[in-house]
């Protein structure tokens, strides 16, 4: 991975990954040369509304203000997966070949696969932010797209794009997910597979996971859940304390999704790079520099201060405020769980 990689470029260093327009562009690229004489029309619209949903302009929504799911993630992972498609289809026999009007689907799907976050203004009114959404935003995500997808003429696709988007998260068990078409579950792998990659290669990952996810994770239920009255586990102490258990849940769950339950489809963006895979090796300079890290105890080392790419003016402080108070109320009553025990903190 390069050293002069900049902070909110793709793995190659070569597209801008906070900026609607460019991902556009490079993803236009691929999908023309893919796919000769496709129209781009309906993926040109939904890069549009894309830009408009995250910024605050998209009618009924109020933007993006979850720091760590932001508008550099999503076009990120659209990136990452617009050349997953790009490598499947020029490795595998044309009648397992996804074609054009797929290949829109799945990234339409990915463009819209975290505006289960975006906050409505009438039915999420009693909300503070997008993050307290965290444990079952995929199955928002997909009542958007099931919304929005007839807008774009493809009622059709709305069966099949609303269950691929659960690739992404954890609210189903993905080995019980079923279409009709072997090809629609190869699009869930290349999304889920897309979305692992594009975060975790990330120039800064292990920074927004300290300083960004743990906060979302906060206010999401997930670092402190509530077991039962009174009484709350606490997953994730603090933001090093999510980091410092950031290398189990590569080698115990990303790598059983990458391998496993997505079936190394990872192993088609190499189609493009010469038999590389710029993901895959961003993914593990990360994670071993964060083992160098843990090991030295010099967390110093972690000094790079992305920008934010957000929809709502002074989201982040409004989120960090969101935070202290929610810590501040576990105070007292919290539990840890420690090798499988609930433990006093």
């Amino acid at each position: 991975m390069s050293q002069d990689r900049r902070n909110d470029y793709d793995v190659t260093n070569t597209v801008q990954v906070s900026d609607p327009v460019s991902v556009r562009n490079a993803v236009y690229e691929l999908f023309s040369e893919t796919f000769p004489g496709a129209s781009y029309d309906k993926l040109w619209l939904a890069f549009y509304d894309f830009e408009r949903l995250f910024t605050g302009r998209f009618p009924g929504y109020k933007g993006c203000d979850t720091t760590y799911h932001d508008v550099q993630h999503t076009l990120d992972m659209t990136l990452a997966l617009a050349r997953l498609v790009a490598g499947y289809e020029r490795s595998v026999e044309p009648k397992d070949r996804l074609g054009a009007h797929r290949a829109q689907m799945a990234i339409i799907t990915s463009l819209f696969h975290d505006s289960g976050y975006i906050r409505h203004s009438e039915r999420d009114s009693e909300f503070a932010n997008g993050a307290e959404f965290t444990l079952y935003h995929v199955s928002r995500s997909a009542d958007f797209l099931r919304r929005y997808l007839p807008e774009l003429g493809m009622a059709k696709d709305v069966a099949v794009s609303s269950m691929i988007v659960h690739f992404t998260g954890y609210e189903l068990d993905l080995d019980k997910i079923e279409l009709d078409d072997p090809r629609d579950i190869i699009c869930g792998h290349l999304i889920g597979t897309a979305d692992l990659m594009a975060q975790m290669a990330d120039r800064c990952y292990l920074e927004k996971c300290r300083d960004r996810l743990y906060k979302e994770f906060v206010v999401g239920g997930v670092a402190v859940e509530n077991a039962k009255p009174g009484e709350y586990m606490v997953r994730y102490k603090s933001g090093l304390d999510l980091l410092r258990k950031t290398p189990a849940f590569y080698q115990q769950v990303m790598r059983d999704r990458l391998h496993r339950k997505f079936n190394r489809v990872y192993r088609y963006i190499e189609v493009l790079y010469d038999g590389q895979n710029p993901y895959i090796d961003a993914i593990r300079g990360n994670i071993t520099h964060l083992v160098r890290i843990i090991e030295s105890g010099d967390w110093s080392l972690l000094r790079r201060e992305p920008a934010y790419f957000l929809g709502i003016v002074n989201a982040v402080n409004e989120l960090e405020l969101l935070v202290k108070r929610q810590l501040a109320s576990f105070t007292g009553r919290a539990v840890e769980l420690t090798n499988g025990l609930l433990m006093p903190v």
